[in-house]
């Protein structure tokens, strides 16, 4: 017996499949990519002039926690976007929101504790937890219900199983599910009656569309809030992030900081403090999505998908496929090998009833939407 035998550990089906989509470019083959959340177009034209004039001097590690001016125009969107003054010292830049999550683990948590996610969700919470010896505790949320976590299923699960802290997304990865403000405000009311530390994944915010998006710190300081800006700053591969700590975990995280990562990279870092001004730029891309969200979900319907309403926020469209299939992995294989489309199984987000779902990434562009429908329909006919 290896000491790897109680692993939960699975591939992320989502990069297996673009890999296997960028084989059959290479081979000449047309593919439409609606299997990874990645924005279809490159960061705003000023990021790039920006990064290409400091390419010469930004060769240098930064202060572990990044630079100054960056946290400081983070500091500013958190007083425009959400009201609220943050602490530039309570900021840490980080390579992306993948480096934040297991700072936030190691940080705010003894070893081997249990840290709670909704089911469906984002696969790497459970790959991460998994590598670094956590545990995780499933809560389920369903179609019926929108998707939507509630406080009175927190306190269900807690009372079948204890956790310590709680990850949670809004808006959420794979169905862009996204909670009001009364019902953001009541499960970080319930964690704190339960003494579980609340972790806020906000990596799509922005990308609301029933209103503004409502941060975990709008209610208090004692949130552990992680961002990207990967989604709503189409920054996918800079490898760019942040998260906003209470005040205990701040030197702790700061020193794990130092010793895993040093920093994040000093070019990325520059970009990202001028996207950070480029909010307008990034609205016409969430513009672009909401066109694409109702041609996607409507299209998916008009096949049979089963889809309720269309998502509230991100850009996926999280589909029931069980009236062609039941074996979601094989029906994205298929679906890629004889029409060129990439979608993402289900099983990547759920791993119990994860075999009757696709997810469908909206990111691209409205022609990729429009072949893509046109594909699945002889396909699934």
């Amino acid at each position: 017996m290896t000491r790897f035998a109680n692993s939960t550990l699975q591939p992320f089906f989502a990069m297996e499949i673009l890999a296997r989509a960028k084989a059959l470019e290479a081979e000449g083959r047309d593919i439409v990519h609606l299997e990874v959340g990645e924005p279809g177009v490159p960061p705003a034209p000023r990021v790039i002039e920006a990064v290409r004039a400091a390419l010469p001097e930004a060769q240098r590690y930064t202060n572990a926690k990044g630079q100054l001016k960056l946290r400081l125009g983070l500091a500013d969107y958190y007083r425009a976007q959400h009201g609220v003054a943050v602490d530039p010292e309570r900021i840490v830049v980080t390579m992306g929101s993948s480096s934040a999550f297991i700072l936030g683990f190691l940080g705010a948590l003894e070893a081997g504790s249990k840290i709670a996610v909704t089911r469906p969700g984002y696969p790497a919470y459970l790959n991460t937890l998994d590598g670094l010896n956590f545990g995780a505790v499933e809560i389920p949320v369903t179609a019926a219900d929108g998707w939507h976590l509630t406080g009175a299923a927190i306190e269900a699960s807690y009372a079948r199983e204890k956790f310590d802290g709680l990850l949670f997304a809004s808006p959420a990865n794979p169905t862009g599910a996204a909670v009001d403000r009364a019902g953001l405000g009541e499960i970080i009311a319930t964690c704190r009656r339960l003494g579980v530390r609340f972790i806020s994944d906000e990596i799509y915010h922005g990308l609301d569309y029933r209103g503004p998006s409502v941060s975990a710190l709008e209610f208090g300081d004692d949130a552990i809030v992680i961002n990207s800006f990967s989604k709503y700053y189409c920054m996918t591969g800079w490898r760019i992030g942040w998260m906003v700590l209470p005040e205990d975990l701040i030197r702790r995280t700061e020193m794990l900081q130092q010793n895993l990562f040093i920093s994040a990279p000093t070019l990325s870092q520059i970009a990202a403090r001028v996207a950070l001004g480029e909010r307008e730029y990034s609205e016409v891309q969430k513009a672009h999505y909401a066109e694409n969200r109702q041609v996607l979900t409507e299209g998916l319907r008009g096949l049979g998908f089963g889809l309720g309403a269309a998502s509230d926020g991100a850009f996926y469209a999280y589909t029931d496929v069980s009236a062609f299939t039941n074996d979601s992995l094989d029906f994205c294989k298929r679906l890629l090998e004889q029409t060129g489309v990439a979608a993402t199984p289900g099983i990547d987000f759920d791993r119990v009833d994860g075999r009757r779902f696709v997810r469908f990434s909206y990111a691209g562009t409205r022609q990729a939407m429009d072949q893509a429908l046109e594909r699945l329909a002889g396909f699934v006919k």
